[in-house]
């Protein structure tokens, strides 16, 4: 099955990637897990939670807030495994996420 991860950063600033099962082939949900927080951590994001504790969406919506604009724009390697490990974290066929708005749908 084919899921599709969308990154908005506003209107007319949508960018589509079609994740197939082959670009998740050899991952698994902790390795998606993994590289967002090794991601969050080289951006050195901030938490939203002040808590600490830092959920997978979080991670999801401040990768790609701090990653920006330009990384999808142009997708290369990062923007395809972005979206990979986004897919494999949340199983569902479209994943909108808005960075503006802070919002995983």
């Amino acid at each position: 099955m084919t899921q599709v991860v969308i990154v908005s950063f506003g209107a007319d600033r949508e960018y589509e990637f079609a994740v197939a099962a082959a670009d998740m082939a050899g991952m698994g949900k902790e390795d998606a897990r993994t590289w967002l927080a090794d991601e969050f951590d080289a951006l050195e994001c901030t938490p939203s939670n002040p808590m600490g504790k830092v959920l997978v969406l979080d991670m999801i919506l401040n990768v790609a807030k701090y990653g920006g604009e330009a990384r999808f724009r142009d997708p290369g390697e990062w923007a395809r495994r972005f979206a990979a490990v986004t897919a494999l974290a949340l199983p569902r066929p479209v994943i909108r996420i808005d960075v503006p708005n802070f919002i995983v749908g």
